[in-house]
C-alpha cells in the first residue's frame, strides 16, 4: 500500500549498491547542467537567477519521492518558463507588480491543480494537447523564446513587445546599437555549446560555457566594458514563503495556471514515456500528476517557479547512466551545495552567456519534420498545426495553445458529426464485402444497399445518417427494396440515435423497403435490447451476425418477397458475438 503512495519506497527497499556508483555519477552529471539552465530558463521567466535555483532544488528533492519514473529530471524548462513570463507581464498590465509574488502563486496554484486532477485520476486531460497542436505550439514558443534572449546576447535594452513581431522590429531599428563585446561573448558561447559535443560529451557543454564566458569576463573586465552579468547572487538556502491571501490575484491567475498545469503535465508524461519505455518500465500517469504538481507546490512554497520533466536534462541524467531516482536527489544535492557556497563565483557570469544557453536549448524545439509528415498523410491536421503556430506567434503564448485546443475539439466534433461511411459490394466467391468507392469491381444487387457507417451514432449526427441513406437511395440502381446497416463500425448508440433509428425503420416500412441490421455490437444491442427494436428485429428475423447472410436475405427478399427468407435468416442470441465476418476490414 505504502509504495503505491510513495514509489520511492518500492525501488529503494530493493536498491542494489552496484548501482549507487552511476547514480551519483549521473546525478553530478545533471546538476552542472541543471544550475546553468535553472538560472538561464529564470531570465527567461522575467526573474532573478537565483529563483531558477530554488525552483530546481525543490523539484529534484520532492519529485523523486512520488513519481514512478527512474530517469525523469524535474526543474524549470524553457517552455514553463515563458508561460510564466506570459503571465506575469499579462498581471503587471493589471496593476499586479511583483512578478516574484506572482510566480510563487503561479506555482501553489499549478501545484495545486494537478495534485487535485491526480488524486481524481483525472491524467487522461493531457488528450486534450493532440500532436499538431504541440508540434505547432512547441516551434512557434521556441521562436518566441529565442526573441527574449536576443537583447542580451546583442546588448541591446528591448522593451517587452506584445508579440515577436514587433519585437523583431525593435532588434531591426536598434542593430547600430550593438555592444559588440556582448556579441562576441554570445557568439562564441553558443559557438562552444554547438560545437563542444561533437568531441566529448564527459564534461557538459553548458558547464564549460559557464565557467569560460566568467573567467574570460573577470580576466579582461568586460562588466566595466557593458556586458551585463548576473551580479551579486543571495547565499544561503531559501526559506519557506509567508504569503498574504490575494483572492484578486489568484483569480487573475486560474487562465494561465490551468495552461501551465496542463502544459507542465504533458511536458512530464511525454518526458517519461519516452523513459519508460527505453528501459521497458512501467509509468503512472496519475502518480507523474501528482509528482509534479507536488513539485511545482513545494517549488512555490520556496519561491520558486512552475516545473516540469525536461526532455534534454532527462537525456543527460539517462545517458550518465541513472538507475534510480536517487540520481536526482544527488543533483538536487548539489544544487543546495551551490546556493550556500558557490553563488559569488557567478557574480561576473554574463547574461549573454546564459542567453546562449537558452538558445542552444530552444533549437531542438523547432520541429520541422511533423508539418511536412501531416502535409503528405493529413492535410487537416497540417492547418490545424498552422493555426495553432500562427496563433502562438500573433496572440501570446497562453492564447495560441488556447486556439490550438479548441480548434482540436471543434475538428474532433465536425469528424464526429459527420464521419466515414462506406456503401459496400461482394467479393465474388467469398463472404467479404469491400468499400465499392475502393474496389470498383465488386458485386452489387439492384434494388439492395449495404451500407456500414463508421462511429458512434449519437445526437450530433443522426442527421448525418438520415442524410446519407436519403442521398444512397437516390443514386440506387432500381427501385431500392432492401437496406442493409453494417453496423460493425458503431461503438454506441445514445438515445437520440436510437429514436432516429426507429424513425428510418419505419419511414422504411411504409414505403415497402425492408431493413436489415447486422454485426451489431454489445453496447449498442443493449439500448436496442432497452427500447425493444432488438426483440422487433429477432421476431421479424431483420438481424444478423454476418454481413454476408443479410445480403443474402435482402437479395432474396427483393427478389422473391416476403416469406423467403425464414432459412437464409439468422436469430442473434443475447451477448452473442460469435460468427463475425472479417470480410469488411479492407474497406
Amino acid at each position: 500500500m505504502l509504495e503505491r503512495v510513495l514509489p520511492i519506497w518500492g525501488w529503494l527497499r530493493r536498491y542494489d549498491r552496484g548501482a549507487w556508483r552511476a547514480d551519483l555519477t549521473a546525478g553530478l552529471t545533471t546538476a552542472v547542467v541543471l544550475v546553468p539552465q535553472g538560472m538561464a530558463y529564470a531570465m527567461i521567466a522575467g526573474l532573478s537567477p537565483i529563483v531558477g535555483l530554488y525552483a530546481a532544488l525543490a523539484a529534484q528533492l520532492v519529485y523523486p519521492l512520488f513519481g514512478s519514473s527512474r530517469q525523469l529530471s524535474v526543474g524549470p524548462v524553457a517552455m514553463d518558463s515563458l508561460l510564466t513570463a506570459s503571465a506575469i507581464a499579462a498581471l503587471a498590465a493589471l496593476g499586479f507588480l511583483d512578478a516574484a509574488q506572482i510566480a510563487v502563486w503561479l506555482a501553489l496554484s499549478v501545484g495545486v491543480i494537478q495534485v487535485a486532477l491526480g488524486l481524481l485520476r483525472a491524467g487522461y486531460v493531457a488528450n486534450f494537447l493532440s500532436r499538431p497542436v504541440i508540434s505547432g505550439f512547441t516551434s512557434a514558443a521556441a521562436l518566441v523564446i529565442a526573441t527574449t534572449q536576443l537583447g542580451e546576447a546583442l546588448g541591446l535594452t528591448l522593451s517587452r513587445a506584445p508579440d515577436v513581431f514587433r519585437a523583431w522590429w525593435q532588434v531591426l531599428t536598434q542593430l547600430p546599437a550593438l555592444h559588440l563585446p556582448t556579441v562576441l561573448v554570445a557568439a562564441s558561447s553558443f559557438a562552444l555549446l554547438m560545437l563542444w559535443p561533437r568531441y566529448t560529451t564527459k564534461v557538459p557543454a553548458s558547464l564549460l560555457v559557464v565557467v569560460f564566458a566568467t573567467l574570460l569576463t573577470r580576466l579582461l573586465s568586460l562588466d566595466q566594458q557593458g556586458v551585463r552579468t548576473v551580479g551579486e547572487v543571495p547565499a544561503g538556502l531559501p526559506t519557506l514563503q509567508v504569503l498574504t491571501w490575494d483572492t484578486e490575484l489568484i483569480w487573475a491567475l486560474l487562465p494561465a495556471s490551468l495552461t501551465l498545469a496542463l502544459v507542465s503535465y504533458m511536458e512530464t508524461l511525454t518526458t517519461a514515456t519516452v523513459l519508460s519505455r527505453k528501459h521497458r518500465e512501467e509509468i503512472s500517469p496519475n502518480h507523474e500528476l501528482v509528482a509534479v504538481g507536488l513539485a511545482n507546490a513545494f517549488s512555490g512554497s520556496l519561491g520558486g517557479y512552475p516545473v516540469a520533466g525536461g526532455l534534454s536534462r532527462s537525456a543527460v541524467n539517462d545517458r550518465a547512466g541513472a538507475r534510480t531516482a536517487l540520481a536526482s536527489v544527488v543533483s538536487g544535492s548539489l544544487v543546495a551545495l551551490t546556493l550556500l557556497f558557490l553563488t559569488p563565483l557567478f557574480r561576473s557570469l554574463p547574461k549573454a552567456a546564459l542567453a546562449a544557453v537558452v538558445l542552444n536549448a530552444v533549437i531542438s524545439l523547432v520541429d520541422l519534420q511533423t508539418p511536412k509528415r501531416l502535409y503528405q498523410i493529413k492535410r487537416s491536421d497540417f492547418w490545424l498545426l498552422t493555426l495553432t503556430f500562427a496563433a502562438t506567434l500573433v496572440l501570446g503564448i497562453s492564447e495560441g495553445i488556447g486556439v490550438g485546443v479548441l480548434a482540436s475539439l471543434s475538428l474532433f466534433i465536425v469528424r464526429s458529426t459527420r464521419p466515414h461511411y462506406a456503401l459496400l459490394g461482394h467479393v465474388p466467391g467469398t463472404q467479404a464485402y469491400l468499400n465499392v468507392a475502393r474496389h470498383p469491381n465488386l458485386h452489387t444487387w439492384p434494388g439492395v444497399l449495404i451500407v456500414r457507417m463508421d462511429a458512434q451514432l449519437y445526437f450530433g449526427n443522426v442527421s448525418f445518417l438520415r442524410d446519407t441513406l436519403r442521398k444512397l437511395e437516390g443514386g440506387a440502381e432500381g427501385e431500392l427494396k432492401a437496406v442493409v446497416l453494417d453496423a460493425s463500425g458503431v461503438n454506441q448508440l445514445d438515445a437520440s440515435a436510437m429514436e432516429a433509428l426507429e424513425d428510418i425503420d419505419r419511414d422504411y416500412a411504409a414505403r415497402g423497403i425492408r431493413l436489415l441490421l447486422a454485426r451489431v455490437k454489445g453496447p449498442v444491442r443493449d439500448v436496442m435490447e432497452r427500447s425493444g427494436m432488438l426483440q422487433r428485429l429477432r421476431d421479424e428475423q431483420r438481424i444478423f451476425t454476418r454481413t454476408h447472410d443479410a445480403a443474402e436475405c435482402a437479395h432474396n427478399y427483393e427478389r422473391r418477397g416476403p416469406g423467403v427468407c425464414q432459412v437464409a435468416c439468422g436469430d442473434l442470441s443475447q451477448g452473442s458475438d460469435k460468427g463475425v465476418s472479417v470480410g469488411v476490414l479492407g474497406g
